[in-house]
């Protein structure tokens, strides 16, 4: 789960100035991966649906987005949410803007996630025809009650961010992804820095004859991660389908 804020989707469309929502659905291979993360440990549902939605307007963007794991019913959800402020636009640092985030959620195996609360600066960039855009964000993360291995606080953190968004071979294929780096101390782990990346590639159906309105992908994801699932390293993939409105 924690499929995490997919700002690649809200910079392939930031250019067109308009809103755009999608809905995915995720099959996990991480259960049949790994023997830490199959279902007797009940900590990696086999299929997650993501819905995202990003709208633009004279002050900035808001971008949204909501997991929810299914193991036997519903096991988890979680959301993020994001604002980015940009009063300034059309001057020369227009590509500068204000972030703002909260991040939370719940899991019937864990319970709640930790709530955190972000805020920062994000840099945006693209090419001269938008097929190729890129953000990066630095963040200072407030993360209530978080304490280490020796039961001191620590509260305040940081988080690093690069997104990216290609659109490949004349718009049949899409590449994007993002890479977090953060710091967060947890009880039942040596390290105090977690690293998550999740590229994305699409395969896009509507440029297909005759199914120019079937806003269809499929395409798969990989979760590549350290200290984040678990203490160490893992890549896991998923077979996924993407409804684009």
């Amino acid at each position: 789960m924690k499929r995490k804020l997919s700002f690649a989707f809200t910079l392939a469309v930031l250019s067109a100035g308009v809103s755009a929502q999608n809905v995915q659905l995720h099959y996990d291979f991480g259960h049949l991966l790994y023997s830490d993360l199959d279902s007797d440990h009940a900590n990696r549902a086999p299929y997650t649906s993501t819905v995202e939605m990003f709208r633009p307007d004279d002050w900035g963007s808001t971008f949204f987005f909501v997991d929810m794991d299914y193991n036997d019913g519903v096991s988890g959800a979680y959301w993020e949410i994001a604002r980015e402020l940009c009063f300034w636009k059309g001057t020369s640092v227009e590509w500068l803007s204000a972030h703002i985030e909260y991040n939370g959620g719940l899991n019937t195996a864990v319970g709640s996630f930790n709530n955190a609360y972000l805020l920062g600066a994000t840099y945006s960039g693209h090419n001269a025809d938008f097929s190729a855009t890129w953000s990066l964000s630095a963040m200072y993360k407030n993360i209530p009650h978080t304490k280490d291995r020796n039961g001191a606080d620590h509260t305040h953190n940081y988080q690093l961010t690069g997104v990216w968004n290609l659109s490949m071979l004349g718009g049949w294929m899409s590449f994007s992804g993002f890479i977090d780096f953060w710091s967060e101390p947890r009880p039942w782990q040596n390290t105090t820095h977690i690293l998550l990346s999740e590229p994305q590639i699409w395969l896009n159906m509507n440029k297909i004859s005759r199914m120019e309105k079937i806003n269809l992908s499929v395409g798969s994801e990989v979760e590549l991660s350290n200290n984040f699932v678990g203490e160490g390293f893992y890549a896991v993939p998923t077979l996924a389908a993407k409804w684009t409105f």
